[in-house]
C-alpha cells in the first residue's frame, strides 16, 4: 500500500473540519483565554492554520533547531485570515507530498534545541504527529469556542449541537 495518497486523504479530511472550526473563531475574541496558562484564542487558531506547513518543513528539511530558527509568530486577527492561512499551507503541503516519494518519506527528521535532541523519527512519521496535532488543537479549540457559547460541528460525526443529532 503506497502512503502518499493516504497521507492526501488524511489531509484532506481533516482540512474540512479544520476548516468549519476556523470559520467560527470571533474575530473580536482573539485575545480571549479560558485561564492564564492557556494560549490566546487567536494565537490557537493560527497555529491550527500553521500545521498543515508542517508537512512540507519534514519533506525539504532534515531538522528543525529552534536554536537555530528566529520564529515569528503569524498574527491574524479574522477568521477570513485563518482560513486563507490554512489554505495556504495546505496548499504547500499537498505540493510537498505530491513531489517526494516513499523512499523521502523514511528518512529520518530531528527535531532539536542546540544539542538537545526532543525527537529524531522518520518523515512520515512527523507528518503524521503534524496531523494528530492538529486535531488535539482543534479540539482545544473547541473548547474555548463551546465556553463562549458558539455551537461546535461536528468533527468524525454529529456534534451535540447538530440539529440532526
Amino acid at each position: 500500500m503506497e502512503i502518499i495518497p493516504l497521507l492526501l486523504k488524511e489531509l484532506e479530511n481533516e482540512a474540512n473540519t479544520t476548516r468549519k472550526i476556523l470559520a467560527l473563531v470571533p474575530d473580536d475574541k482573539h485575545d480571549w483565554k479560558p485561564h492564564s496558562k492557556s494560549m490566546e484564542m487567536g494565537r490557537l487558531a493560527t497555529h491550527i492554520a500553521e500545521l498543515p506547513g508542517w508537512v512540507s518543513m519534514a519533506i525539504h528539511s532534515d531538522e528543525l533547531d529552534f536554536n537555530a530558527s528566529e520564529y515569528k509568530p503569524t498574527i491574524l486577527k479574522s477568521s477570513q485570515g485563518l482560513l486563507e492561512c490554512l489554505e495556504k499551507n495546505l496548499e504547500s503541503a499537498r505540493g510537498a507530498l505530491n513531489g517526494t516519494n516513499e523512499e523521502q518519506l523514511k528518512k529520518d527528521w530531528t527535531m532539536r534545541s542546540g544539542e538537545r535532541i526532543f525527537s529524531t523519527d522518520p518523515k512520515v512519521d512527523v507528518i503524521r504527529m503534524a496531523y494528530c496535532q492538529t486535531v488535539h488543537h482543534r479540539a482545544q479549540l473547541g473548547v474555548y469556542l463551546r465556553l463562549l457559547d458558539i455551537p461546535i460541528p461536528g468533527s468524525y460525526g454529529p456534534s451535540a449541537d447538530d440539529p440532526s443529532f
